[in-house]
């Protein structure tokens, strides 16, 4: 080669091995070459400054941080099995046997006996969805001629029923309210009729905390003879603890004659890593419509316990470890002081002109909605994420969500600090309410015509998981442009207009 060709390839060389130092801009294709390993992390960590701070407690849900020690075991354990595939639990016994004692640990959690089991599965959509599954297969193996079965459910039940629902179809009948949250006895007695597979109860409710009647439930699940299933998804590693705390806690697990099955999750106040629930029955006689099992498959007998196949064994293992590192007396150490600060932060909040917690929470776990028709929360929302907050909105009616956890502990105090100051500006500044935000959030939950708001919403998913998506910002408007926001403003215009103008001809009349 001559000395001319030598430098043009150096020169190529080089070139290439600059490339590797920084990354390109993403082309939709795997890159020609591997990137540098320590670059690859350093461009996760640049792009993690953009995600919501939990760390500092600036987030009101998704993630449960009980300390940085605790994370750092968790992960070690969740290393240990990082590879391992509980697909196959003859193969990987140490993982069957942690399953085992996690789902034994978590029965004497709910009050339950030798003969209630259960399987861990990867989350509280994952424990619904089984449970469902499980009861429309029961209720095919009982009644042959069933016509479409369906469920009886609180208004405040968790949208993961209404997956199930979807999935397997199952009718999701809902039941209203009473004042305080928890749903309507009567309303269940009525609606419950010969297509009926299940009763639903939640201890407690994820929109307000509020814990449902399990026991007047489980009377009318034993009358009618059908199976009820207590959602404890975010109450599981709680209630048992706050109850012994000495806090007033309904019956709301296997103690109640009539609960045949519960959910249970593990990676929320049990302080496991993502991940990891439990799904539990009052017997085999359930949990065997539960399990899939196909003998004809040429690759071999496959059966199956959960809705996975590839069960990450980190997870299980995380979550054994988890527990017996916590143990009793750390769990109810954990209840006593989250109870604490949340009782702070609803005496806080509860002390600021035009704010109110609704309902009768009993966890910690809340909802707060604006007093003052001129106080829109929506618009406090807006204000509380400009200073770095993650706020949780709902509707009927228009709240603000929190959940508390121990990481709440240094940083309740600012939230009411911030909290005050985002009322006195919303209230100052009215046309907020029709800005970013809060005024789509406003609009999705005002707007009558509801079809038009799952087709918009539909729209907006299709936008974000296009293969065109180019934007990753956190607001609303990042997903695309703000046509659907400014048709649905301009119909909800027409409608309150059109609301205001019959109510004084109402008036009139009266």
């Amino acid at each position: 080669m001559s000395v001319i060709a030598e430098k043009e390839q150096q020169h190529i060389e080089e070139k290439e091995a600059d490339k590797l130092q920084h990354l390109s801009p993403f082309n939709g294709t795997l890159p020609i070459k591997g990137y540098d390993r320590e670059l690859l992390l350093s461009e996760m960590l640049e792009a993690k400054k953009q995600d919501s701070n939990w760390r500092d407690g600036k987030t009101w849900s998704l993630v449960y941080h009980k300390d940085e020690e605790h994370e750092a075991f968790i992960k070690k354990a969740y290393s240990n099995y990082f590879s391992e595939n509980y697909l196959n639990p003859m193969a990987f016994s140490s993982l069957r046997r942690f399953e085992h004692e996690v789902v034994r640990m978590c029965v004497n959690l709910m009050q339950g006996d030798s003969k209630t089991v259960g399987t861990i599965t990867s989350g509280g959509t994952e424990s619904i969805l089984l449970a469902i599954k499980t009861y429309r297969d029961r209720a095919r193996a009982k009644h042959r001629f069933l016509n479409r079965p369906n469920m009886i459910v609180p208004e405040t039940v968790h949208v993961a029923f209404d997956k199930a629902a979807h999935y397997f179809d199952v009718e999701l009948i809902r039941a209203p309210l009473n004042k305080d949250k928890s749903v309507d006895l009567k309303a269940v007695k009525k609606l419950i009729n010969r297509n009926t597979i299940l009763l639903v109860g939640s201890a407690p409710n994820y929109p307000y905390g509020t814990i449902d009647d399990i026991s007047a439930l489980g009377k009318l699940a034993q009358k009618h003879r059908l199976p009820l299933h207590v959602d404890c998804c975010v109450g599981g590693f709680m209630l048992p603890f706050i109850k012994k705390l000495g806090h007033a806690t309904p019956a709301f697990d296997f103690s109640v004659p009539g609960v045949t099955s519960i959910s249970a999750d593990i990676h929320k106040y049990g302080y496991a890593a993502k991940g990891a629930s439990v799904i539990l029955y009052k017997n085999m006689s359930y949990l065997k419509h539960q399990f899939v099992v196909c003998a004809d498959w040429c690759g071999g007998v496959y059966a199956s316990p959960t809705l996975l196949g590839t069960r990450p064994g980190g997870s299980i293992a995380a979550a054994w470890a988890a527990m017996n590192s916590i143990g009793h007396e750390g769990y109810l150490k954990l209840a006593e002081e989250t109870m604490e600060i949340t009782q702070a932060l609803i005496n806080g909040i509860n002390a600021i002109e035009g704010l109110e917690v609704i309902g009768d929470p009993r966890m910690t776990i809340f909802a707060y909605i604006s007093t003052d028709a001129d106080l829109n929360v929506f618009a406090v929302a807006d204000l509380m994420e400009k200073k770095g907050w993650h706020i949780d909105r709902q509707q009927k009616p228009n709240t603000l969500h929190a959940m508390v956890t121990i990481n709440h502990k240094t940083h309740y105090k600012k939230y009411l600090e911030d909290l005050q100051e985002a009322v006195i500006i919303a209230k100052q500044q009215p046309d907020l309410a029709k800005q970013g935000n809060a005024a789509m959030y406003g609009m999705v939950a005002e707007l009558p015509l509801r079809g038009l708001v799952k087709n918009n919403v539909l729209k907006m998913m299709e936008t974000m998981y296009s293969g065109e998506a180019n934007s990753f910002g956190k607001d609303i408007e990042s997903i695309g442009d703000n046509k659907t926001l400014d048709i649905g403003l301009k119909l909800l215009d027409v409608f309150t207009k059109a609301k205001a103008k019959l109510n004084s001809i109402l008036r009139f009349v009266k």
